[in-house]
């Protein structure tokens, strides 16, 4: 296994059932799957559940279908861990690439736990993010099984959890989660995309697959099953051969695309440099106006925090925000941005 095994992969699917649920199931899937391209096939065979009376996993007798797959097809093979004694059983049977669920990554104990079980195997590990939004917690199950000597990693964007649930998908994508990721590994731990947890429905998946791709995440790993509607797990979001099939035509009409607007998309970039470059301009104005509100207030004694002045000029921004077809939330989240670092200067200015 090359030790940069998951950055040799590109337009790569991992596939197959959320749960392994017979020798005959996992073989069927995985069969139609190969015939279609696919070399990675994915298996949960111990599945963490919220509630105890749910399906959860076949358990080790999984670990055997999974290696009759590898045989008999010639592919890769991958499943969940959780727990040392997971990780043993999967090293034991010859698993190739081991996942860490959203659930387990949340838990830094869990996750150290699974990198010393693992420490110097260099097998493949792959890293759904955690359940909750924190780009920290994620980079930190990263470090947590590197600092063992595991190099052959890579990130999942799964979606993330929230108390308000989206109408639209099971889990909200917050793509700017995976991006900051980008930015904090410097690039160097690849990002596959979970279209199916983040959408939580069949007929969203192809819709989040082409959003990933447009973002620059080009390897997906999706759930696939020769049933959904009699699936023990996550059936909803479970696409049939068929649904698949069609995903990777779309997919791969997308790319060859992509080629065809090099040109375009180079225009539109320097654009938005000159856009971004004006932007910091006008900030570093504003700041500078700012600074002096701060040094009158100084002199006047007068508050820095002026809560109707700052309400007032909120909602008058987000009015025209509106009519300049931006979106009223988006302005809101970089006003409290702006209107914090300006707060911050004007209590330099008295000596705060």
């Amino acid at each position: 296994m090359p030790s940069n095994f998951f950055n040799t992969l590109n337009n790569t699917i991992i596939a197959g059932p959320c749960s392994a649920e017979s020798q005959q199931q996992l073989l069927s899937v995985a069969k139609s799957l190969k015939q279609l391209g696919v070399n990675i096939i994915r298996a949960g065979i111990w599945k963490p559940r919220t509630r105890p009376t749910s399906f959860e996993g076949v358990g080790n007798i999984g670990l055997q279908w999974l290696k009759e797959v590898k045989q008999q097809l010639n592919v890769m093979v991958a499943t969940e861990v959780a727990t040392p004694a997971h990780c043993n059983a999967a090293l034991k049977a010859g698993i190739d690439i081991l996942w860490i669920g959203a659930r387990t990554t949340t838990d830094p104990f869990a996750v150290q736990e699974i990198a010393n079980a693992l420490k110097d195997t260099n097998i493949p590990i792959l890293v759904k993010n955690p359940v909750i939004a924190d780009v920290a917690l994620w980079n930190g199950a990263i470090e947590r099984l590197t600092a063992c000597g595991l190099n052959n990693i890579a990130a999942v964007h799964r979606g993330f959890a929230t108390y308000h649930q989206s109408t639209t998908y099971r889990n909200n994508p917050m793509w700017r989660i995976p991006i900051d990721l980008k930015r904090i590994t410097n690039e160097k731990i690849p990002i596959f995309c979970d279209p199916s947890h983040i959408s939580g429905n069949s007929n969203l998946v192809a819709e989040v697959a082409n959003q990933a791709i447009r973002l620059g995440f080009n390897n997906l790993m999706v759930e696939v099953h020769p049933n959904p509607a009699e699936a023990k797990s996550d059936n909803n979001q479970q696409l049939t051969i068929t649904q698949f099939k069609q995903l990777i035509t779309n997919l791969y009409t997308i790319n060859n695309n992509n080629a065809k607007i090099v040109p375009q998309l180079l225009e539109l970039r320097d654009e938005i440099d000159l856009c971004d470059t004006q932007l910091l301009q006008i900030l570093s104005r504003r700041m500078e106006i700012i600074q002096k509100i701060g040094e009158l207030k100084n002199i006047t004694k007068e508050t820095v925090l002026q809560f109707e002045r700052y309400d007032a000029m909120l909602k008058r921004r987000m009015l025209e925000a509106n009519e300049l077809n931006l979106t009223p939330d988006f302005i809101k989240q970089v006003i409290e941005i702006i209107h914090e670092e300006a707060v911050k200067i004007q209590l330099r200015e008295n000596g705060n």
